[in-house]
C-alpha cells in the first residue's frame, strides 16, 4: 500500500484525491454524510475487501501524480490539443448532462425552501449550452488549425478566450449564490453530491481553461 489510507477520514481522502469518490461509490462507502469516519473502521464495519480498495486508491493516486508531472509547455500544439480533448472534453461530455439531471432533481426536492436553486439550475443550464457549442468550435475549427497560425486562427483564439471569460463569470456567480457550495443543514445526500460535483466540475474547467489560455494559445 503506497499511502496509509486507513488512518484518514473519508472526507479528507476525497478532498485530497477527488477521484477517490468514484472508488468509494464502487465499494459502497458513504463519502457524503459519512465523510467524518475513519476509512479503516468503515472497511471493518462493512466487511469490505480493504486490500482491493486500497489498491484502487493507490492507482488513482498514481494517475494524479503522473498528471501533475506532465510538462504541458513542452508539448507541441497538436499534442496538447489532443490531451485537452481526451482529458477535459471527454470529462465535460460526461459531466454536463449528469450535473443537469442532478441539479433538476435537487431543485424539485429542495427548491421550495431554497429558492437559490432555481438560479443554480438556470446558470448551469446556460453554461451547459455555451460549453457544448464551445467544444464543437474547438474540435471543428481551432484544434485542426492550431499548427498553422494565421489571422483567422488568431481571431478564433480571441473568441475562444472570450468564451472562457463568460464561463468563468458563471462559475463565479454559482460559487457566490451557493455560499462557496455550502450544503444547508436540511440538505440531503443528493444535495451534497450536487455541490461536491460542481466543485469537481469547477476545478476541471479551471485546469482546462488554464491549459488553453496560458499554454496552447499563449503565442496566438
Amino acid at each position: 500500500m503506497k499511502n496509509d489510507w486507513g488512518t484518514g477520514s473519508i472526507g479528507d481522502i476525497v478532498a485530497k484525491l477527488p477521484a477517490a469518490s468514484e472508488v468509494f461509490k464502487k465499494f459502497g462507502v458513504d463519502f457524503c454524510c459519512g465523510g467524518h469516519r475513519i476509512l479503516s473502521e468503515v472497511i471493518k464495519e462493512q466487511g469490505i475487501d480493504g486490500v482491493l480498495l486500497y489498491k484502487e486508491l493507490d492507482a488513482e493516486a498514481n494517475k494524479a501524480q503522473e498528471r501533475s508531472n506532465v510538462d504541458f509547455s513542452a508539448m507541441s500544439a497538436d499534442e496538447l490539443s489532443s490531451h485537452i480533448q481526451a482529458r477535459h472534453h471527454s470529462y465535460l461530455r460526461e459531466a454536463l448532462p449528469r450535473l443537469s439531471e442532478l441539479s433538476n432533481t435537487v431543485l424539485k426536492a429542495h427548491g421550495k425552501n431554497h429558492p437559490e436553486l432555481f438560479r443554480v439550475h438556470g446558470l448551469f443550464g446556460t453554461l451547459r449550452i455555451e460549453l457544448e457549442q464551445h467544444l464543437a468550435k474547438e474540435e471543428t475549427l481551432l484544434f485542426p488549425a492550431i499548427g498553422d497560425i494565421n489571422e483567422q486562427v488568431r481571431k478564433l483564439a480571441r473568441e475562444i478566450k472570450e468564451e472562457h471569460e463568460s464561463a468563468g463569470k458563471i462559475l463565479k456567480e454559482l460559487r457566490l449564490i451557493t455560499d462557496g457550495y455550502t450544503v444547508p443543514l436540511d440538505g440531503c445526500p443528493t444535495f451534497r453530491k450536487l455541490y461536491e460535483s460542481l466543485i469537481e466540475f469547477e476545478s476541471d474547467l479551471f485546469e482546462h481553461i488554464h491549459l488553453e489560455n496560458n499554454i496552447l494559445l499563449r503565442e496566438v
